[in-house]
Protein backbone atom coordinates (compact mmCIF):
# COMPACT_ATOMS: atom_id res chain seq x y z
CA UNK A 1 0.00 0.00 0.00
CA UNK A 2 3.09 2.37 0.77
CA UNK A 3 4.48 1.58 -2.60
CA UNK A 4 1.17 2.27 -4.05
CA UNK A 5 0.94 6.13 -2.25
CA UNK A 6 4.89 6.46 -3.26
CA UNK A 7 3.96 5.88 -6.78
CA UNK A 8 1.12 8.25 -7.04
CA UNK A 9 2.49 10.86 -5.70
CA UNK A 10 5.93 10.13 -7.53
CA UNK A 11 7.80 9.92 -4.23
CA UNK A 12 9.90 6.82 -4.12
CA UNK A 13 9.94 5.52 -7.75
CA UNK A 14 9.57 1.80 -8.13
CA UNK A 15 12.31 -0.35 -9.70
CA UNK A 16 10.68 -2.05 -12.05
CA UNK A 17 13.77 -3.95 -14.03
CA UNK A 18 14.42 -5.53 -10.96
CA UNK A 19 10.95 -7.13 -10.59
CA UNK A 20 10.90 -8.32 -14.42
CA UNK A 21 12.51 -11.48 -13.54
CA UNK A 22 10.18 -12.19 -10.81
CA UNK A 23 7.40 -11.64 -12.88
CA UNK A 24 8.98 -13.53 -15.88
CA UNK A 25 8.89 -16.84 -13.12
CA UNK A 26 5.49 -15.93 -12.22
CA UNK A 27 3.57 -16.05 -15.72
CA UNK A 28 5.91 -19.17 -16.84
CA UNK A 29 4.36 -20.27 -13.97
CA UNK A 30 0.74 -19.46 -15.04
CA UNK A 31 1.03 -19.96 -18.49
CA UNK A 32 2.40 -23.75 -17.63
CA UNK A 33 -0.35 -24.34 -15.26
CA UNK A 34 -2.93 -23.24 -18.65
CA UNK A 35 -1.36 -24.87 -20.75
CA UNK A 36 -1.37 -28.36 -19.21
CA UNK A 37 -5.12 -27.96 -18.44
CA UNK A 38 -5.51 -27.52 -21.56
CA UNK A 39 -3.97 -30.34 -22.89
CA UNK A 40 -5.50 -33.03 -20.33
CA UNK A 41 -8.86 -31.37 -19.67
CA UNK A 42 -9.42 -29.70 -22.51
CA UNK A 43 -12.03 -26.50 -23.22
CA UNK A 44 -15.71 -26.73 -22.42
CA UNK A 45 -16.83 -25.69 -25.70
CA UNK A 46 -20.14 -24.54 -25.93
CA UNK A 47 -23.04 -26.13 -28.41
CA UNK A 48 -22.51 -23.34 -31.28
CA UNK A 49 -19.45 -24.73 -31.68
CA UNK A 50 -19.12 -28.44 -31.07
CA UNK A 51 -23.21 -28.82 -32.11
CA UNK A 52 -25.85 -31.06 -30.67
CA UNK A 53 -28.50 -30.88 -28.36
CA UNK A 54 -29.38 -28.57 -25.03
CA UNK A 55 -32.07 -29.14 -22.49
CA UNK A 56 -32.45 -27.02 -19.53
CA UNK A 57 -34.46 -28.92 -16.63
CA UNK A 58 -36.70 -27.01 -14.04
CA UNK A 59 -35.93 -29.64 -10.88
CA UNK A 60 -35.25 -28.46 -7.06
CA UNK A 61 -34.72 -31.40 -5.45
CA UNK A 62 -32.40 -33.70 -8.24
CA UNK A 63 -28.58 -33.36 -7.96
CA UNK A 64 -26.30 -33.46 -10.72
CA UNK A 65 -25.02 -37.53 -9.45
CA UNK A 66 -29.14 -38.38 -9.93
CA UNK A 67 -29.15 -36.82 -12.93
CA UNK A 68 -26.23 -38.65 -14.37
CA UNK A 69 -27.67 -41.97 -12.88
CA UNK A 70 -30.84 -41.20 -14.87
CA UNK A 71 -29.62 -40.78 -18.57
CA UNK A 72 -27.05 -43.74 -17.96
CA UNK A 73 -30.05 -45.77 -17.62
CA UNK A 74 -32.04 -44.33 -20.61
CA UNK A 75 -28.90 -44.58 -22.80
CA UNK A 76 -27.54 -41.11 -22.45
CA UNK A 77 -24.60 -41.58 -20.39
CA UNK A 78 -22.21 -39.55 -22.12
CA UNK A 79 -24.32 -36.34 -21.66
CA UNK A 80 -22.41 -33.59 -19.46
CA UNK A 81 -24.36 -32.62 -16.53
CA UNK A 82 -24.43 -28.91 -15.19
CA UNK A 83 -26.32 -27.29 -12.20
CA UNK A 84 -27.26 -23.87 -13.21
CA UNK A 85 -28.20 -21.88 -10.25
CA UNK A 86 -30.62 -23.87 -7.06
CA UNK A 87 -33.13 -25.52 -9.49
CA UNK A 88 -32.23 -25.70 -12.53
CA UNK A 89 -30.19 -28.22 -14.52
CA UNK A 90 -28.58 -28.01 -17.93
CA UNK A 91 -28.19 -30.84 -19.91
CA UNK A 92 -25.67 -30.98 -23.23
CA UNK A 93 -25.54 -34.03 -25.58
CA UNK A 94 -24.32 -35.34 -28.73
CA UNK A 95 -26.98 -36.37 -30.29
CA UNK A 96 -27.68 -34.86 -33.50
CA UNK A 97 -30.97 -36.29 -35.15
CA UNK A 98 -34.18 -35.02 -34.54
CA UNK A 99 -36.09 -37.50 -33.64
CA UNK A 100 -34.03 -39.08 -30.89
CA UNK A 101 -33.47 -35.24 -29.58
CA UNK A 102 -37.30 -34.93 -28.89
CA UNK A 103 -37.43 -38.64 -27.65
CA UNK A 104 -34.81 -37.97 -24.74
CA UNK A 105 -36.75 -34.81 -24.31
CA UNK A 106 -39.84 -36.48 -23.05
CA UNK A 107 -37.96 -38.98 -21.40
CA UNK A 108 -36.24 -36.05 -19.41
CA UNK A 109 -40.18 -34.67 -18.74
CA UNK A 110 -41.26 -38.09 -17.51
CA UNK A 111 -38.31 -38.45 -15.24
CA UNK A 112 -36.72 -35.09 -14.01
CA UNK A 113 -38.50 -32.31 -14.77
CA UNK A 114 -40.00 -29.95 -17.03
CA UNK A 115 -37.90 -29.23 -20.00
CA UNK A 116 -37.88 -25.34 -20.33
CA UNK A 117 -35.31 -24.84 -23.09
CA UNK A 118 -34.51 -27.32 -26.01
CA UNK A 119 -32.34 -25.57 -28.57
CA UNK A 120 -29.94 -27.86 -31.13
CA UNK A 121 -27.19 -27.31 -33.58
CA UNK A 122 -25.89 -28.94 -36.27
CA UNK A 123 -22.52 -30.09 -36.51
CA UNK A 124 -21.86 -28.36 -39.71
CA UNK A 125 -23.24 -24.98 -37.56
CA UNK A 126 -20.68 -25.51 -35.05
CA UNK A 127 -17.39 -25.89 -37.24
CA UNK A 128 -18.51 -22.60 -39.43
CA UNK A 129 -18.82 -20.51 -36.07
CA UNK A 130 -15.19 -22.08 -34.90
CA UNK A 131 -13.39 -21.70 -38.68
CA UNK A 132 -14.96 -17.85 -38.21
CA UNK A 133 -13.70 -17.53 -34.57
CA UNK A 134 -10.48 -18.54 -35.64
CA UNK A 135 -10.30 -16.34 -38.63
CA UNK A 136 -11.20 -13.42 -36.26
CA UNK A 137 -7.96 -13.61 -34.42
CA UNK A 138 -5.80 -13.98 -37.09
CA UNK A 139 -6.78 -11.00 -39.08
CA UNK A 140 -7.29 -8.80 -35.30
CA UNK A 141 -3.12 -10.13 -35.34
CA UNK A 142 -2.42 -9.21 -38.81
CA UNK A 143 -3.57 -5.79 -38.54
CA UNK A 144 -2.46 -5.04 -35.21
CA UNK A 145 1.14 -6.13 -36.29
CA UNK A 146 0.93 -3.73 -39.61
CA UNK A 147 -0.38 -0.69 -37.70
CA UNK A 148 1.93 -1.05 -34.71
CA UNK A 149 4.92 -1.62 -37.28
CA UNK A 150 3.90 1.80 -39.00
CA UNK A 151 3.17 3.87 -35.84
CA UNK A 152 5.85 2.95 -33.84
CA UNK A 153 8.65 0.07 -34.83
CA UNK A 154 8.47 -3.68 -35.36
CA UNK A 155 10.40 -4.19 -32.02
CA UNK A 156 7.57 -2.63 -30.03
CA UNK A 157 5.06 -4.50 -32.25
CA UNK A 158 6.60 -7.93 -31.46
CA UNK A 159 6.52 -6.63 -27.63
CA UNK A 160 2.86 -5.96 -27.86
CA UNK A 161 1.96 -9.08 -29.96
CA UNK A 162 3.56 -11.42 -27.63
CA UNK A 163 1.78 -9.59 -24.32
CA UNK A 164 -2.11 -10.10 -26.29
CA UNK A 165 -0.72 -13.69 -26.92
CA UNK A 166 -0.17 -14.50 -22.93
CA UNK A 167 -3.02 -12.49 -21.97
CA UNK A 168 -4.95 -15.01 -24.56
CA UNK A 169 -3.24 -18.13 -23.56
CA UNK A 170 -4.10 -17.37 -19.56
CA UNK A 171 -7.62 -16.53 -20.31
CA UNK A 172 -8.46 -19.42 -21.96
CA UNK A 173 -6.43 -21.55 -19.31
CA UNK A 174 -8.50 -20.19 -16.69
CA UNK A 175 -11.69 -21.67 -18.64
CA UNK A 176 -9.87 -24.94 -18.94
CA UNK A 177 -8.73 -25.28 -15.55
CA UNK A 178 -12.28 -23.96 -14.22
CA UNK A 179 -14.10 -25.67 -17.35
CA UNK A 180 -16.27 -22.58 -17.89
CA UNK A 181 -18.05 -22.71 -20.74
CA UNK A 182 -16.95 -21.03 -24.02
CA UNK A 183 -19.60 -19.46 -26.12
CA UNK A 184 -19.55 -16.93 -29.00
CA UNK A 185 -19.88 -14.16 -26.46
CA UNK A 186 -16.69 -15.66 -24.87
CA UNK A 187 -14.82 -14.92 -27.94
CA UNK A 188 -16.19 -11.34 -28.18
CA UNK A 189 -14.70 -10.77 -24.90
CA UNK A 190 -11.50 -12.45 -25.74
CA UNK A 191 -11.65 -10.17 -28.55
CA UNK A 192 -12.29 -7.22 -25.93
CA UNK A 193 -9.19 -8.92 -23.54
CA UNK A 194 -6.99 -8.08 -26.91
CA UNK A 195 -8.44 -4.26 -27.13
CA UNK A 196 -7.16 -3.38 -23.41
CA UNK A 197 -3.92 -5.25 -23.40
CA UNK A 198 -2.99 -3.00 -26.39
CA UNK A 199 -4.04 0.35 -24.56
CA UNK A 200 -1.99 -0.38 -21.82
CA UNK A 201 0.85 -1.60 -24.02
CA UNK A 202 0.50 1.70 -26.30
CA UNK A 203 0.48 3.64 -23.38
CA UNK A 204 3.62 2.72 -22.23
CA UNK A 205 5.28 2.94 -25.76
CA UNK A 206 3.91 6.24 -26.18
CA UNK A 207 5.50 7.78 -22.85
CA UNK A 208 8.88 5.29 -23.53
CA UNK A 209 9.14 7.04 -26.76
CA UNK A 210 8.76 10.28 -25.71
CA UNK A 211 11.21 10.11 -23.10
CA UNK A 212 13.89 8.93 -25.07
CA UNK A 213 13.11 11.93 -27.55
CA UNK A 214 14.12 13.86 -24.33
CA UNK A 215 16.81 12.06 -22.82
CA UNK A 216 18.23 9.50 -25.79
CA UNK A 217 20.50 12.50 -27.02
CA UNK A 218 22.56 13.30 -23.90
CA UNK A 219 23.21 9.65 -23.76
CA UNK A 220 23.31 9.80 -20.10
CA UNK A 221 20.96 6.94 -19.34
CA UNK A 222 20.43 3.40 -20.99
CA UNK A 223 17.34 2.62 -22.37
CA UNK A 224 16.09 0.43 -19.47
CA UNK A 225 16.73 3.40 -17.29
CA UNK A 226 14.49 5.28 -19.44
CA UNK A 227 11.77 2.54 -19.95
CA UNK A 228 11.81 2.33 -15.72
CA UNK A 229 10.93 5.99 -15.88
CA UNK A 230 8.06 5.49 -18.25
CA UNK A 231 6.53 3.08 -15.95
CA UNK A 232 6.82 4.91 -12.66
CA UNK A 233 5.01 8.00 -15.10
CA UNK A 234 2.47 5.41 -16.68
CA UNK A 235 1.73 2.69 -13.78
CA UNK A 236 -0.82 4.63 -11.85
CA UNK A 237 -3.25 5.30 -15.10
CA UNK A 238 -2.76 2.03 -15.65
CA UNK A 239 -4.19 0.92 -12.50
CA UNK A 240 -6.78 3.82 -12.26
CA UNK A 241 -7.71 2.43 -16.05
CA UNK A 242 -7.79 -1.01 -15.16
CA UNK A 243 -10.38 -0.39 -11.74
CA UNK A 244 -12.48 1.87 -13.27
CA UNK A 245 -12.97 -1.21 -16.30
CA UNK A 246 -12.90 -3.83 -13.88
CA UNK A 247 -15.81 -1.99 -11.26
CA UNK A 248 -18.40 -2.29 -13.63
CA UNK A 249 -17.60 -6.07 -15.22
CA UNK A 250 -17.53 -7.00 -11.43
CA UNK A 251 -21.02 -5.25 -10.89
CA UNK A 252 -22.18 -7.60 -14.15
CA UNK A 253 -20.69 -10.74 -13.16
CA UNK A 254 -22.34 -10.25 -9.36
CA UNK A 255 -25.76 -8.80 -10.32
CA UNK A 256 -26.19 -9.91 -13.64
CA UNK A 257 -24.68 -13.67 -13.27
CA UNK A 258 -25.18 -14.67 -9.67
CA UNK A 259 -28.40 -12.91 -8.95
CA UNK A 260 -30.41 -12.46 -12.14
CA UNK A 261 -28.73 -15.89 -12.88
CA UNK A 262 -28.28 -14.80 -16.29
CA UNK A 263 -25.43 -17.58 -17.97
CA UNK A 264 -24.68 -15.46 -20.79
CA UNK A 265 -23.56 -12.59 -19.09
CA UNK A 266 -21.36 -14.83 -16.55
CA UNK A 267 -19.60 -15.89 -19.64
CA UNK A 268 -18.49 -12.80 -21.03
CA UNK A 269 -17.98 -10.99 -17.93
CA UNK A 270 -15.40 -14.11 -16.44
CA UNK A 271 -13.40 -13.12 -19.46
CA UNK A 272 -13.03 -9.63 -19.49
CA UNK A 273 -12.44 -9.37 -15.68
CA UNK A 274 -9.55 -11.93 -16.10
CA UNK A 275 -7.96 -9.97 -19.15
CA UNK A 276 -8.09 -6.16 -17.86
CA UNK A 277 -6.39 -7.57 -14.72
CA UNK A 278 -3.96 -9.92 -16.61
CA UNK A 279 -3.73 -6.89 -19.62
CA UNK A 280 -2.13 -4.50 -17.22
CA UNK A 281 0.05 -6.80 -15.55
CA UNK A 282 1.90 -7.68 -19.19
CA UNK A 283 1.96 -4.22 -20.27
CA UNK A 284 3.88 -3.35 -17.20
CA UNK A 285 5.59 -6.66 -16.76
CA UNK A 286 6.41 -8.05 -19.98
CA UNK A 287 5.69 -5.87 -22.80
CA UNK A 288 8.51 -3.28 -21.32
CA UNK A 289 10.84 -5.63 -20.18
CA UNK A 290 10.68 -7.51 -23.72
CA UNK A 291 11.11 -4.40 -25.96
CA UNK A 292 13.93 -3.22 -23.18
CA UNK A 293 15.97 -6.31 -23.64
CA UNK A 294 15.64 -5.67 -27.49
CA UNK A 295 16.41 -2.14 -27.76
CA UNK A 296 19.90 -2.37 -25.54
CA UNK A 297 21.10 -4.95 -28.38
CA UNK A 298 21.12 -2.16 -30.77
CA UNK A 299 24.24 -0.60 -31.78
CA UNK A 300 23.44 2.82 -30.90
CA UNK A 301 21.66 1.71 -27.08
CA UNK A 302 25.18 -0.63 -26.44
CA UNK A 303 27.53 2.48 -27.37
CA UNK A 304 25.49 4.52 -24.66
CA UNK A 305 25.80 1.34 -22.40
CA UNK A 306 29.60 1.26 -23.13
CA UNK A 307 30.40 4.63 -21.91
CA UNK A 308 28.38 4.42 -18.67
CA UNK A 309 30.39 1.14 -18.19
CA UNK A 310 33.97 3.18 -18.71
CA UNK A 311 32.50 5.79 -16.07
CA UNK A 312 31.96 2.74 -13.45
CA UNK A 313 28.51 2.12 -14.16
CA UNK A 314 27.76 -1.49 -14.14
CA UNK A 315 25.14 -2.98 -16.88
CA UNK A 316 22.72 -4.68 -13.97
CA UNK A 317 22.48 -1.12 -11.79
CA UNK A 318 19.29 0.87 -13.07
CA UNK A 319 19.66 4.57 -11.63
CA UNK A 320 16.24 6.43 -11.00
CA UNK A 321 16.28 9.83 -13.09
CA UNK A 322 15.77 12.51 -11.09
CA UNK A 323 12.60 14.71 -11.81
CA UNK A 324 14.51 18.06 -12.88
CA UNK A 325 16.58 15.73 -15.62
CA UNK A 326 13.56 13.94 -16.58
CA UNK A 327 11.66 17.07 -17.36
CA UNK A 328 14.20 18.27 -19.91
CA UNK A 329 12.51 19.45 -22.88
CA UNK A 330 11.70 16.85 -26.01
CA UNK A 331 14.89 17.99 -27.99
CA UNK A 332 13.49 15.65 -31.38
CA UNK A 333 10.24 18.18 -31.24
CA UNK A 334 12.75 21.60 -30.80
CA UNK A 335 14.65 20.45 -34.21
CA UNK A 336 11.13 20.18 -36.12
CA UNK A 337 10.01 23.32 -34.45
CA UNK A 338 13.06 25.06 -35.79
CA UNK A 339 13.35 23.57 -39.43
CA UNK A 340 9.79 25.08 -39.30
CA UNK A 341 11.04 28.22 -38.58
CA UNK A 342 14.23 28.31 -40.45
CA UNK A 343 12.79 29.17 -43.72
CA UNK A 344 10.98 32.02 -42.82
CA UNK A 345 14.42 33.79 -41.65
CA UNK A 346 16.46 32.17 -44.24
CA UNK A 347 13.51 33.91 -46.68
CA UNK A 348 14.26 37.63 -45.11
CA UNK A 349 17.64 37.16 -45.18
CA UNK A 350 17.78 36.75 -48.84
CA UNK A 351 15.51 39.83 -49.42
CA UNK A 352 17.69 41.73 -47.75
CA UNK A 353 20.62 40.37 -49.67
CA UNK A 354 19.29 40.59 -53.30
CA UNK A 355 18.71 44.66 -52.37
CA UNK A 356 14.81 44.50 -52.20
CA UNK A 357 12.66 46.52 -50.83
CA UNK A 358 11.28 45.64 -47.20
CA UNK A 359 7.54 46.18 -46.62
CA UNK A 360 6.45 49.35 -45.13
CA UNK A 361 5.37 48.87 -41.86
CA UNK A 362 2.00 49.91 -41.03
CA UNK A 363 1.32 53.20 -38.70
CA UNK A 364 -0.34 52.34 -35.11
CA UNK A 365 -3.51 54.08 -34.97
CA UNK A 366 -4.43 56.05 -32.26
Amino acid sequence: MKTLKSLYRGENPVNFPNLWKRALVASMIVLLVGLGSFVFRGLNLGLDFEGGTSYEVRSSSMTVSETREILSSIGAADSRVQKVGDDLIRIRSDIDDPQKANELRELLENRIGEVETFEQVGPTWGSDVTNKAVKALLVFFAVVAVYLTVRLEWKMAFGALVAVIHDIIISVGVYSFFQFEITPATVVAFLTIMGYSLYDTIVVYDKVREITGRLGATEKYSYTEMMNLALNRVTMRSINTSISSALPVLSLLVIGAFIMGATTLQEFSVALLVGILVGSYSSIFLASALVSRLKEREERWQQVRNRLEQKGIKYQEVRQIDRQEASKPDLKKQERIEGVRGPARGRTTSMQNSGAIPPRPRKKRR
